[in-house]
């Protein structure tokens, strides 16, 4: 796979809370420069990135929940339509974790759903924060966020244990089926990392080593 091809898988990622104004300006750069998919930042920046992003063809992607999971499906679905209204053209969103560990499997198919309909055709994104499941719960999750009618499973926040894993993508992969996308995200900091992803079957690539991993360096972050 050629660098541009796979730039134009990656979400070129900036979540830290201490992230400035001249940050997410760089960021903004560097996406149209590469040609990243889109760049995914905390939702105080959505509409800045919107502003200096709009008709380059990169998306402004967000996220929902973020990082815990822990709100109430009603914030949630607040969140995503104010971010919308900011520019954001993807939606990714924390699972309801705790729900899923409880064995509320409604829960988490309703707080999916509950945002999936906020974004109406924006496209949402399930973090499931993998390195908090086993395959069972992986395996179930997938499948919830597939029946709640969202675009793609993500494995992790970059914040959590652990980050993205061959074994968890492969699974992911083979639960959702090939019609539905799968974003590995979490510790991919260079080009062969993201290639063992792709290769299991991710489709979208989520870092904040883009640049690193598609001119051959390696980055730092764990994002």
């Amino acid at each position: 796979m050629n660098a541009n091809k796979l730039a134009s898988m990656i979400d070129h990622t900036l979540l830290k809370p201490e992230a400035t104004a001249d940050q997410v300006d760089r960021l903004c750069e560097e996406a149209k420069e590469y040609g990243f998919a889109s760049v995914c930042i905390n939702p105080h920046w959505v509409n800045r990135a919107f502003q200096r992003l709009g008709g380059t063809g990169v998306k402004v992607c967000t996220v929902i929940g973020f990082p815990l999971g822990a709100t109430t499906s009603e914030t949630k679905a607040f969140e995503t339509r104010n971010a919308i209204e900011n520019g954001a053209g993807e939606i990714d969103m924390v699972m309801n974790i705790g729900a899923l560990k409880s064995g509320d499997i409604d829960g988490v198919r309703n707080d999916i759903a509950a945002v999936v309909e906020a974004a109406e055709d924006v496209p949402v994104k399930v973090i499931l924060e993998t390195g908090l499941l086993n395959e069972e719960e992986i395996r179930v999750a997938c499948e919830k966020a597939k029946a709640a009618g969202a675009r793609f499973v993500k494995t992790s926040t970059g914040f959590g244990p652990g980050g993205a894993t061959v074994e968890a993508v492969r699974l992911m992969r083979g639960t959702v089926g090939p019609e539905m996308g799968v974003k590995a995200s979490g510790g991919i900091r260079d080009r062969e990392t993201a290639m063992k992803m792709v290769e299991a079957g991710a489709n979208r690539i989520g870092a904040s080593s883009g640049v690193a991993i598609v001119t051959g360096g390696r980055g730092t972050d764990n994002y």
